[in-house]
C-alpha cells in the first residue's frame, strides 16, 4: 500500500480536527460572556451546596465497585464462551467449569470477609 493510499483519511481527519476546533473557537468569540456568582458556583443537583467538596468516601464503596468489575469481565468471557460452545466441545466446557469455580470460591471469600453487606456491625 502507498501512503497516497491513506491521503483520503488524512484529509477526512483534518476536516474533523478543523470542524471542532473551529466551533470551540467560534463560540468562544461570538458567545456571551456573563460573569455571575452564580454562574461560578457550584452546581449540585439545582440546590445550594452542602458541606465541603473534600469528603471521603467509605471504602466499601471501593471494594464493591472492585467486586463488581470483577463479575461483569466474568459474564464477557462467559458470552464469549458460549458464541464458541459448539466448537469448543468439552474441552471447553471443562475449562468454562474450572473458571467458573474459581469465581464462585472468590465470591464465597467475598462474601465470608464481608464485603457485600453496607450496614456495619454492632461491636
Amino acid at each position: 500500500m502507498l501512503l497516497l493510499d491513506y491521503f483520503p483519511i488524512f484529509i477526512m481527519a483534518s476536516l474533523a480536527m478543523a470542524f471542532a476546533g473551529g466551533t470551540v473557537l467560534a463560540s468562544f468569540w461570538v458567545g456571551p460572556r456573563q460573569d455571575k456568582s452564580e454562574k461560578l458556583d457550584t452546581y449540585e443537583c439545582g440546590m445550594p451546596p452542602i458541606g465541603t467538596p473534600h469528603e471521603r468516601f467509605n471504602v466499601k464503596f471501593f471494594l464493591v465497585a472492585m467486586v463488581f468489575v470483577i463479575f461483569d469481565i466474568e459474564i464477557v468471557f462467559l458470552f464469549l464462551w458460549a458464541v464458541i460452545f459448539r466448537r469448543l466441545g468439552w474441552f471447553g466446557l471443562a475449562e468454562m467449569g474450572i473458571f467458573l469455580m474459581i469465581l464462585v470460591f472468590a465470591l464465597l471469600y467475598v462474601w465470608e470477609k464481608g464485603v457485600l453487606e453496607w450496614a456495619s456491625k454492632a461491636k
